[in-house]
């Protein structure tokens, strides 16, 4: 998985973030900011829940939402606090994201990890160590 950057929050950087990254015909739900209205210019449609004086976790639709973050921001903290998280970012967002995609059906995901394992070709360890190097 690779992660991409939003180079900034504007009505110029989304359009351009939007169409590389989200479907055509995507429906992309948002709290409102000015900018995301850009997404329509990739060809989504756009539907802002403005959240006013409410707290994130008083709007029903974006509960699963924020389950999601705060999973991520404690497994993180409790699992890498002593790594440089900075330098293996990806790494360890790409291991989330693999858990999570495969989240209904966990008594298969050590036998699926290890099928993806065997099924890559080798790799020489230079390319491996300059993937560290990028981040």
């Amino acid at each position: 998985m690779r992660i991409s950057r939003v180079s900034g929050f504007t009505t110029r950087a989304i359009p351009s973030w939007a169409q590389n990254h989200v479907a055509a015909g995507a429906t992309v739900i948002t709290d409102g900011l000015a900018c995301f209205a850009g997404v329509t210019k990739a060809g989504c449609k756009h539907i802002a829940k403005i959240a006013g004086g409410r707290k994130p976790k008083e709007l029903p639709l974006f509960q699963w939402l924020n389950t999601i973050l705060g999973n991520v921001k404690t497994g993180l903290g409790g699992a890498y606090h002593a790594f440089l998280f900075s330098k293996y970012s990806n790494r360890y967002l790409a291991g989330i994201a693999y858990r999570f995609n495969r989240r209904f059906n966990l008594k298969t995901l050590h036998q699926r990890l290890l099928i993806a394992a065997v099924s890559c070709p080798p790799c020489l360890e230079r390319l491996l160590r300059s993937a560290e190097s990028s981040c």
